[in-house]
């Protein structure tokens, strides 16, 4: 019998009463363990050894684990600091509650999320009440790291648990498979009755055909059926992919794309918009307030006019609001709740955009909103915004738009139920119904710019306008029930991976 030299040196250094595992015969062959692996699986398949598979897994914690395992997990710490301001008696403001602890950044949207879902309290309105009967010391995601880091025991630890550790980003599960060889009895007979080493070559060279040598060498086998590391490569996230694609859609509907500042003044936000400064969702509740001076560079006169419109109205008919309005409001620093400000900005001519009509514009761009966290609702996400200019515009061409911009994306069945809005009358909110759980789920706002809207920017003609839910367009493409799978600290990493892209 004659085998390739690597085969033959794995066969001598097998055992049939002791298996050696691939790493070990890697070591006392001094070869790479894939060299040793494929000439084992060779070895197989022609019956001289038998090979055992067992896979085992370890867990090991992240640096965020172990950083929570020293100060306690976010929402444990939220919940200790609502047990301080009596939050078992009576509800707390969340922002003084926040405001109270050291959770800051990236860790107050995981506080807030693990502390709804681990029955902690509740948050509703702003404001977070205390479950009396929890202890967060007794955890079981807390007592699973501990248990983990400090080598207690993996097995004891329930999986479901670490299932959820790993879907935070806390620990990291690896799976190691070790083979085991062990020589068959046509193996040991075959070494009983001699085994020659045939010279091998991977491939064929002009040399070897010129030469005709070629016909006394051995060629290399390749096993396509052979293990193969795992190679993750990088990819544009599914959000990202729709957010283009919708960029696409609209440029072929003849839109052109605004931009503009995350951080804006609230007379862009909100006072162009004739939303009164004493309106419920200009609070804290609702828009996030920054400390940074306040803008300046504000046209007076387009200020002054939005002034007059929320004092007095627009027009003949119009009457305002006869409440406070200020002119230091006007100008805070806030992060925008929604991307209407860039249609301000533009349709005031302000950011430099063209404004004799007809004219179409779009922006598909984050906004920020101190929202409470569940399936359907994030603190930060992504809002298709968009506007017409022309004259005689109608409810019935709104309609038709997102008709045609939906059905671009394969989606037909759009329900449309009249709403009311401080800036456009009349309004109403799209709905669409979701591929799996076949219900209802709002997907955005629309309607016609009012006239006190329009007016003090110097508009004279209809403007029909929009803003759209990007995440929720994925959740209807995809079959998505939960936004926070998609993106954010809890994203389900493997099922993005997975997931195949809609065209």
């Amino acid at each position: 019998m004659r085998l390739k030299e690597t085969q033959l040196a794995v066969l001598d250094a097998a055992s049939a009463n002791d298996p050696k595992t691939i790493e070990d015969l890697s070591a006392v062959l001094d070869k790479k363990a894939e060299t040793v692996t494929r000439a084992a699986f060779d070895l197989h398949d022609a019956g001289l050894v038998s090979i055992d598979e067992e896979t085992t897994v370890t867990v090991e914690v992240t640096e965020e684990g172990r950083e929570y395992v020293d100060n306690d997990l976010p929402e444990a710490r939220l919940y200790w600091a609502a047990l301080e301001m009596g939050a078992t008696e009576e509800p707390v403001d969340m922002g003084d509650l926040i405001a109270d602890t050291d959770v800051a950044g990236p860790e107050v949207d995981i506080a807030l999320s693990n502390f709804a879902r681990k029955d902690y309290g509740t948050i509703e309105a702003g404001e977070v009440t205390a479950n009396p009967d929890v202890d967060p010391d007794h955890d079981p995601e807390r007592v699973a790291l501990e248990e983990l880091l400090h080598g207690e025991g993996d097995a004891d630890v329930d999986p479901e648990v670490v299932d959820q550790l790993e879907r935070r980003g806390l620990v990291e599960t690896h799976e190691a498979a070790t083979r085991h060889v062990t020589l068959t009895e046509d193996g040991v007979t075959a070494l009983m009755e001699g085994v020659e080493a045939a010279e091998t070559v991977d491939r064929v060279t002009p040399e070897l055909l010129t030469s005709g040598e070629w016909e006394d060498v051995e060629f290399t086998d390749y096993n396509v059926e052979a293990d193969a590391p795992d190679i993750e490569g990088g990819r544009k996230h599914i959000l990202r992919q729709t957010a283009d694609r919708v960029k696409d859609v609209l440029v072929g509907m003849g839109f052109q794309e605004m931009e503009g500042p995350h951080a804006d003044s609230e007379f862009w936000i909100n006072d162009t918009l004739f939303m009164p400064q004493d309106h419920p969702a200009r609070t804290h509740w609702d828009q996030f307030g920054l400390d940074v001076p306040p803008m300046d560079d504000i046209p007076q006169q387009l200020l002054d006019r939005v002034e007059e419109a929320h004092r007095e109205g627009w027009g003949e008919e119009g009457d305002g609001y006869h409440s406070p309005w200020t002119e230091d409001v006007a100008r805070e620093i806030d992060l925008r709740g929604h991307t209407t400000s860039l249609s301000m900005r533009h349709l005031s001519g302000y950011a430099g955009a063209d404004v004799e009509p007809p004219q179409r514009y779009f922006s598909v761009e984050k906004v920020y909103r101190n929202d409470t966290l569940d399936p359907t609702h994030l603190l930060e996400f992504f809002q298709i915004e968009g506007w017409v200019m022309a004259e005689d515009l109608s409810v019935r061409d709104l309609m038709g738009t997102f008709e045609e911009f939906y059905r671009q994306f394969g989606i037909t069945d759009i329900q449309f139920k009249p709403h009311y809005n401080p800036y456009t009358e009349p309004s109403f909110e799209l709905f669409g119904r979701h591929p799996e759980t076949d219900e209802l789920i709002e997907i955005g706002n629309s309607g016609m710019f009012r006239e006190e809207v329009l007016g003090p920017l110097g508009i004279e003609c209809d403007v029909m306008a929009w803003g759209l839910a990007l995440e929720r367009l994925l959740m209807l493409m995809y079959g998505f029930d939960d936004v926070r799978d998609v993106h954010g600290t809890l994203c389900d990493l493997e099922l993005l991976r997975e997931t195949e892209v809609v065209r």
